[in-house]
């Protein structure tokens, strides 16, 4: 793969790969990051999320994980469909990958529309998605409400793998207010328990999200702990139900990820029930 900035693509373009010559016309801009722009694209009828990287190492590494998770897969359409390179108009080769489009909501939003009783059984797919990352030897690291999209049923899927790290590295990429370093929980290094603790705080950020913004904005640095996230949990009706299994997810009290999935399916209703 080529290293270079990446250009900004105009909607219409025609971008080729070098290698394979596939064909995608580029739709729109879906959004952007620290490491490349992601657009919504179009091949042989087919819309698909196309990433073009302002690195060729970071962009690699996405690669990696998203092909360790096909080899994984059991009769699941693969998330990854393309890897290339393409000479932009400046003469450059820029490397790109493509990613089935998914179609969905934003977490926040789906609970908005459909109601908050599908919070469970949403969080529990995406901890399974979560426990399939772990297996593979890797952790989200920037897990957060913006980078969950929510389809038909509360199936949750992970965007965006610009912070995943492999297991016992240093996280490369994180949000404060989900990190448990800033939380002085525990370190920076990434494992499973990372995860867990990010997911815990995107919980609280869903529902308590003006008293948490409020918490960070008036603690001082030595007092940011866990504990203060637990009064959150305690004090809100949609997460009393889930308040030993968040406890533990932030103290880092779960065996594994598949563990907690299971932990938390035992303790989720069913929408509608």
């Amino acid at each position: 793969m080529a290293t270079s900035v990446e250009p900004r693509l105009a909607n219409g373009a025609i971008i080729v790969g070098k290698w394979k010559g596939h064909r995608y016309r580029i739709e729109r801009l879906l959004g952007e990051g620290a490491n490349g722009r992601v657009y919504l694209v179009e091949r042989d009828r087919v819309r698909y999320a196309f990433k073009v990287g302002s690195d060729a190492v970071d962009l690699q590494s996405e690669v990696n994980v998203l092909q360790s998770l096909a080899l994984r897969q059991q009769g699941e359409e693969s998330f990854l469909v393309d890897v290339d390179d393409y000479l932009g108009e400046d003469g450059r080769e820029h490397p790109f990958y493509v990613m089935r489009y998914v179609r969905g909501l934003m977490l926040a939003d789906y609970l908005h529309k459909e109601g908050a009783e599908w919070f469970p059984l949403v969080g529990y797919h995406l901890l399974g998605k979560l426990a399939a990352l772990h297996a593979s030897g890797w952790v989200f690291g920037d897990l957060k409400l913006e980078n969950v999209l929510v389809g038909d049923y509360g199936r949750a899927q992970l965007v965006d793998y610009g912070g995943v790290t492999a297991i016992g590295k240093s996280v490369r990429q994180f949000t404060e207010i989900y990190d448990r370093g800033y939380w002085s929980a525990g370190s920076r290094t990434a494992d499973p328990q990372y995860d867990l603790f990010s997911y815990a705080v995107l919980c609280v950020q869903l529902f308590e999200g003006k008293r948490l913004a409020e918490l960070t904005r008036t603690l001082l640095p030595q007092n940011r702990v866990a504990e203060e996230l637990m009064k959150l949990i305690q004090s809100n009706a949609s997460l009393r139900p889930f308040a030993g299994w968040l406890r533990k997810a932030l103290q880092g009290g779960h065996a594994d990820s598949r563990e907690a999935a299971a932990a938390w399916q035992r303790l989720a209703p069913r929408p509608g029930r």
